[in-house]
């Protein structure tokens, strides 16, 4: 492969969006550049950890060397086949949940609602291609970085290949990501199955879809599906879904998911898959008995396999499996002490912003710590995440269980919606925030908020842990009323009454007859 030539690539439907996104993120008439005689840093894989440390470095004003090698699209699975296109849609879905309410609030919607599945499509494609340019090969090219388009591979202890074309580097990144998983059920590759990577391509509304994996994908792309018109079944082999979320909240989601028609098959094996001629017929076991469900359309929401195939990581010394992805310290250093790693390719926080923060320590640890000196920690990160279902899931910090396997004595907050205003007013009150802290201090460790709009509000949570403020000082911070974010009030505000002990309520009696 000469420098002026690559593997095209094409994402379905090729319609106008797709065809702006593709020339922002994979330009057909891209020119690799001659490499400079050698690199500061070389970054493979263009996806949002990669990307961060690739204009992270260039854009400092130092006159680095940044070299930047993806073989697929810019803006990794964020923007082309996860938080973007996926947000999209579940914002279309939104409005039916909110239609499907509307009774409980007054409003009489007609039973039967006109959801127009292509046109949804549509739209996400064209707010995915709208995006696109903040990732584009263009846009880093403006940055000061050299963009290479094509498969990078080591080729030396300070080489890598692209093509024909080799590049030296001082110091390199691995930010290769992560794949949807292979399920390993019988006669499915025959049969043909989506992921993630493929299930925004959709132009037509599958009738009945079958959902593999309870997990945060299966249980978002269930819900939006659902509420887009589609009879959705959700296979799960444990007892409930997001079991490895707070159970309470993972029932109150299962809960809304029955509520709103999706068929769940808890502790379910899938034995076959099998194609007939009204289409994909899944054979399955569950609690003990047999049974089968035939579907137009399979979705696979289990599992992501690291993408390290192809990258000559032996050559230069860096470990890795083909389960966990490539082995770093808590500092994202591999065995090569000169090459490192962020995001899905060997973290466990499969999250974009936790690529964007892993990101920033490699910049730091790469480029500003002489002798090791100064170096920033994975572990030290305060990591929130969200299940974007509705409601949704945020969580950030230690569950209760993780605090007391720590050696931690905990006591936990709960305060239920049904006791907000706000959300009594918005008809939002199945959810709870939840908060976990120290015992016998008001030290926060944790937090699980369950409400429409979650994630906007376990940002608070985070910040006080951050900047180590206590339950006393949230006390202390004015909310706007109503707001269902008056709940972290709430919760703090019942921290400080236990604190009133009696000697407390003796000594205020006292100064009020002083005042």
């Amino acid at each position: 492969m000469s420098s002026l030539e690559f593997e095209r690539v094409a994402v379905r439907p090729m319609d106008e969006y797709n065809q702006a996104l593709v020339s922002q993120v994979h330009p057909p008439d891209w020119i690799n550049p001659e490499p400079a005689n050698v690199y500061d840093l070389v970054v493979i894989g263009g996806g949002t950890a990669g990307l961060v440390v690739a204009a992270g470095a260039a854009g400092l004003g130092l006159g680095l060397k940044v070299a930047l090698i993806e073989k697929h699209l810019m803006g990794g699975d964020c923007l082309n086949v996860g938080c973007v296109p996926s947000k999209t849609i579940i914002r279309s879905a939104r409005v039916v949940g909110e239609l499907w309410d509307g009774k409980e609030l007054g409003i009489n919607i007609p039973k039967l609602i006109d959801v127009d599945f292509s046109a949804v499509m549509a739209r996400m494609r064209r707010i995915r291609a709208g995006i696109s340019p903040h990732d584009s090969a263009e846009r880093f090219q403006k940055l000061g970085v050299d963009v290479f388009l094509g498969s990078g591979r080591f080729a030396s202890k300070n080489t890598v290949e692209v093509g024909d074309q080799t590049l030296r580097f001082k110091k390199a990144v691995i930010a290769t990501g992560a794949r949807a998983a292979q399920p390993a059920i019988p006669g499915i590759e025959k049969a043909g199955y989506l992921t993630n990577e493929s299930v925004f391509s959709l132009i037509q509304r599958p009738e009945h879809l079958a959902v593999i994996g309870g997990g945060p994908i299966g249980c978002e792309l269930a819900q939006a599906f659902r509420r887009l018109g589609c009879e959705v079944v959700l296979f799960h082999r444990s007892s409930h879904i997001l079991n490895k979320e707070d159970a309470e909240a993972a029932e109150i989601l299962q809960k809304v998911l029955v509520k709103e028609g999706i068929r769940l098959v808890l502790n379910s094996k899938l034995e076959e898959v099998v194609t007939v001629t009204e289409g994909k017929r899944l054979y399955f076991s569950s609690n003990g008995h047999r049974d089968s469900v035939t579907v137009d359309e399979i979705l696979v929401g289990t599992g992501r396999a690291p993408n390290v195939e192809g990258l000559n990581l032996e050559v230069v010394g860096v470990e890795y499996d083909k389960q966990h992805g490539v082995k770093v310290n808590d500092y994202l250093q591999t065995t090569n002490p000169k090459i490192y790693a962020a995001g899905d390719i060997c973290m466990n926080w499969k999250f974009t912003h936790a690529a964007d923060a892993a990101a920033r320590i490699v910049i730091k640890n790469t480029l500003f710590s002489p002798f090791g000196l100064g170096r920033s920690k994975l572990s030290s990160l305060v990591m929130p995440w969200v299940t974007y279902t509705d409601p949704e899931i945020a969580q950030v910090g230690m569950s209760e269980q993780q605090a007391k396997e720590k050696g931690l004595d905990v006591e936990t907050i709960k305060i239920p919606f049904s006791s907000v205003d706000r959300a009594i007013a918005d008809g939002e009150e199945s959810g709870f925030l939840k908060i976990h802290h120290k015992k016998g201090s008001d030290e926060i460790l944790g937090a699980t908020i369950v409400a429409r709009h979650a994630g906007e509000m376990i940002s608070e949570v985070t910040t006080a842990i951050v900047g180590k403020l206590g339950l006393n000082k949230l006390s202390g911070v004015i909310h706007p009323y109503p707001t269902q974010a008056e709940a972290i009030k709430k919760a703090a505000d019942a921290y400080r009454r236990t604190l009133l002990t009696e000697n407390t309520k003796r000594l205020l009696g006292f100064l009020t007859k002083l005042s």
